[in-house]
């Protein structure tokens, strides 16, 4: 802590010295003999109170502005937070480009039958009807990415039944299929899984806006919390050359009261005015401690060991660098980079696509279809018995078993023996007003808000930058203005020092002279503090908006 309040001295004393005035406040009264800010709290009456035993001294972190920034971006929870939303779009996106892969169905089945027969075809020889079954069948279904849908699928079975008139006992059946579907107007340039990826991937566009707005938000409150631990730093060290003043005051007039130049009720006022400036002392510690922690929150991994015990020492106090603002040249560039911005076009885009699926869908349902079929049949052929009772023999019929196994059956499947096939075009359209019209309107009429909201954004984004361009000009005349007066502050402390010393003015002026002083050192670095985070605001606010705002994706349809 003493080297932050050197060197925040050393800003106060280079800032006098820039306007051309002096400070009157040596590094003995700023550092006296007895030591420095710790050593004249624990003079105070409350800091003796509550001094403890002396504990091993913690760790300090010297950090720099940029520092802080590049620590925020790797440990701040809110960033982390946002990093998750790309992550998550990109798994909707991939979950819409799954609706176009393909889907694999297989059955594996066995089945056995036993009953009494009443079938007349049924032999004399068994009495009860029986059959045994095996069948497995393979199907491959697949959405194609331009609205065409097919199915494919292979079926064989192997029944072994005492039902009379069977020609084969095991009979072996095989079959392939293939059927598609197309549609021709609806679903043909546009559908529903093509809708979801198209909006599924501009919501992950607009997550990477809303991450590099959070991004653009976190470094802007990252530096403003920097500058104010620099400023409550520097505070502190105004605070405590106010004190010395009043300590040195009040050794001056013990020495005058023992000598019989100055009334004991002097000593009095100095005792109060030391006891003043002592609080503001305790309060200023208190603004570090507390500017200390928002900055902690913001840079430091809160599962650190030393999370809450580490000092953060900054090692840059608010410059004073004036700057040219271009308010034109700001209001263009906020117009083409800001994330609101961006984040509401996009969802514009988004809904030009849910325009152009409902139009699509108002179109009439026209399909066409295709089916094309293999078969082929084997086992044990069954020889002729003359067929129904009663009925000549077939003399052209075989009179003994013929087997015909599978891979006999599956070279006939393949040889296109059996074919069929069935083409067909099925037309709906409805009569009336329809949902799809319903919704075609509804998302006209959300793309004309949403223009609407744009153009009210513009404008919005337009006086948002003109007023933090105004911030700056102004903060940057009030540095200049309170130097002045700080300046004079300073110079007239020295000329009621120097009428008390030689008896024309009184204690009461001189403490009234320094408590001037002090608040126009505040008041200067006030306005430097103002001045810095002012220009943060102008840099962040051609970004993303101040005021924060939350990132909106578009639900599909």
């Amino acid at each position: 802590m003493r080297t932050i309040v050197i060197r925040a001295a050393c800003l106060v004393a280079a800032v006098a010295a820039a306007s051309g005035t002096q400070v009157f406040v040596s590094a003995q009264v700023l550092f006296p003999a007895g030591g420095g800010i710790q050593q004249q709290a624990a003079r105070s009456p409350q800091a003796a109170a509550a001094q403890q035993p002396a504990t091993a001294a913690p760790q300090v972190r010297r950090l720099t502005a940029d520092d802080a920034v590049k620590l925020a971006v790797e440990n701040n929870l809110g960033i982390q937070i946002s990093r998750f939303d790309p992550r998550i779009q990109d798994l909707n996106v991939l979950g819409a480009r799954g609706l176009w892969s393909p889907s694999f169905t297989s059955t594996l089945q066995t089945n056995s039958i036993q009953r009494p027969s009443a079938n007349i075809f049924t032999g004399s020889q068994e009495t009860n009807f029986k059959q045994e079954s095996v069948t497995s069948n393979f199907g491959l279904q697949q959405t194609l990415p331009w609205g065409g849908v097919y199915d494919l699928g292979w079926d064989s079975s192997r029944t072994d039944s005492n039902q009379g008139g069977n020609t084969f006992r095991p009979q072996l059946n095989s079959s392939l299929s293939l059927n598609y579907q197309q549609p021709l107007l609806r679903g043909w340039s546009i559908d529903n899984i093509r809708q979801q990826l198209q909006v599924s991937l501009k919501n992950r566009e607009i997550a990477d806006v809303g991450l590099r707005q959070t991004l653009a938000s976190t470094t802007r409150t990252v530096r403003n919390s920097y500058w104010n631990l620099a400023y409550a730093v520097a505070s502190l060290a105004v605070q405590q050359q106010s004190l010395d003043l009043a300590q040195e005051s009040l050794r001056n007039t013990r020495a005058r009261v023992e000598i019989g130049t100055t009334p004991p009720i002097d000593i009095v006022e100095a005792e109060s005015e030391v006891a003043a400036r002592e609080e503001a002392v305790i309060v200023a510690q208190a603004s570090i401690a507390t500017a200390e922690d928002t900055l902690r929150a913001l840079v430091f991994d809160p599962a650190m060991p030393d999370f809450w015990t580490i000092r953060i020492e900054p090692t840059e106090l608010p410059p004073f660098q004036p700057t040219i603002v271009d308010v034109d040249g700001a209001v263009r560039n906020a117009l083409e980079r800001r994330t609101d911005l961006q984040q509401t076009v996009k969802s514009m885009e988004a809904t030009d696509v849910n325009i152009r699926f409902f139009r699509n869908q108002t179109l009439p349902d026209v399909t066409a279809n295709l089916n094309y079929g293999l078969a082929a049949l084997g086992g044990t052929r069954l020889p002729s018995s003359g067929g129904f009772p009663g009925l000549p023999v077939d003399p052209t019929l075989p009179t003994g078993p013929l087997e015909k196994g599978y891979p006999s059956v599956l070279r006939d499947l393949l040889g296109l023996n059996s074919p069929s096939w069935t083409a067909s075009l099925n037309i709906t359209y409805p009569i009336g007003a329809s949902q799809a019209d319903a919704n075609l309107a509804r998302a006209r009429l959300q793309h004309s808000q949403a223009q609407t909201q744009l153009k009210n954004q513009q404008m919005q984004v337009g006086t948002q930058v003109r007023l933090q361009a105004r911030n700056v000009t102004t903060n940057q005349q009030r540095v200049q203005s309170t130097r002045a007066s700080r300046g004079l502050a300073e110079r007239r402390l020295d000329a009621e020092q120097r009428k008390f010393q030689a008896g024309t003015s009184t204690s009461f002026l001189v403490f009234q002279a320094q408590r001037d002083l002090s608040q126009a050192r505040n008041n200067e670095l006030r306005a430097i503090l103002d001045y810095n985070q002012s220009v943060v605001d102008f840099e962040t606010v051609q970004e993303i908006p101040l005021g924060g705002g939350g990132v909106a994706t578009v639900p599909t349809q």
